[in-house]
């Protein structure tokens, strides 16, 4: 009895036998799951963090595959300085907002169609989804040959009707809506998906006060799938919009940026200059797109992650 109490003694009043010997396993079992982000963090170094540190660092040169020569923000002033940048920051705007506007739209109908009891209701989720397997290169070249003023064939359905189609890619007032609206053709299967998916997980018991309460189809689309469906909706403004900001290849392949450059972005004058030879030009405008989505995004998402977190 007295050596059991000695030994209480030297363990000190309060604590227990094992825990002494239970510290430096817990200090090896707490460093074990950032193990598992190593991997992850390497490729987002590599990939990532990486080319962006080169890219601001080769904006500030007048580069080749070979050589640099740094020229501190002459690259930045003279792609400020190019004659349709307000153009491609305006048509960037307006193509962002017209499809990241229509893709949360016919997202969100369709997402409730297709939730719907309807017999083809698979069938058509695979319908809508199929454009966004689709390569854009491939779209964009379809759809340029659809659009055609002469042979295309919604020209040719259009007089068919007794309506003269316009030169949809040729002239300035269509040109940039045309494309947007191919755009949004593609991506609107990836919208609905997201919504199917925002909309399964609303609880039926919701449904079934309202319909207790005498409510129309229309009471439950105001009442309970538009405002429980918000984090769709929140996910599809900043990934659209995000995407319309950055859009590039449809554009390129469809107009090349014009006529002229009534349809330029920002994208397409940078892969012009890259195209002329001005790479550290070009780099600066990289830059400078990315911090304009940036400075655009990052406020987006906290305005819309405050009325999320309020819902």
């Amino acid at each position: 009895m007295v050596t059991q109490a000695n030994a209480g003694c030297r363990r000190g009043p309060g604590v227990p036998p094992r825990q002494r010997h239970a510290r430096p396993g817990a200090k090896r079992k707490s460093a074990y799951p950032y193990t598992l982000y190593a991997p992850a963090a390497v490729i987002y170094v590599v990939i990532f963090l990486v080319p962006t540190v080169m890219a601001f660092y080769f904006a500030l040169t007048r580069w080749t595959l070979f050589d640099s020569t740094f020229v501190g923000l002459d690259n930045f002033r003279d792609f400020l300085a190019e004659q349709n940048l307000r153009i491609g920051f305006q048509n960037t705007v307006i193509y962002a907002v017209v499809t990241s506007g229509l893709k949360v739209v016919l997202g969100l109908l369709l997402g409730v169609l297709l939730t719907s009891k309807l017999r083809l209701r698979g069938f058509l989720r695979s319908v809508v989804f199929f454009p966004v397997l689709v390569s854009t290169v491939a779209v964009g070249i379809t759809f340029s040959a659809l659009l055609r003023p002469d042979t295309g064939l919604v020209n040719k359905v259009l007089a068919v009707v007794g309506i003269n189609g316009a030169d949809w890619l040729g002239d300035a007032t269509t040109a940039l809506l045309s494309v947007a609206l191919v755009d949004v053709w593609k991506g609107v299967g990836l919208a609905t998906v997201i919504y199917i998916a925002g909309i399964m997980s609303i609880p039926r018991d919701y449904y079934q006060a309202v319909a207790v309460d005498g409510g129309t189809a229309w009471h439950r689309f105001r009442h309970v799938t538009l405002p429980l469906s918000w984090p769709a909706t929140y996910s599809m403004i900043i990934l659209s919009f995000i995407g319309g900001l950055r859009s590039f290849d449809l554009i390129w392949t469809m107009t090349r940026g014009g006529p002229g450059f009534t349809s330029d972005t920002i994208a397409s004058i940078i892969y012009k200059q890259y195209q002329a030879g001005f790479f550290g030009l070009s780099t600066a405008g990289n830059v400078l797109l990315f911090v304009i989505v940036t400075a655009i995004a990052v406020p987006l998402n906290y305005v819309l992650g405050k009325r999320q977190v309020a819902l």
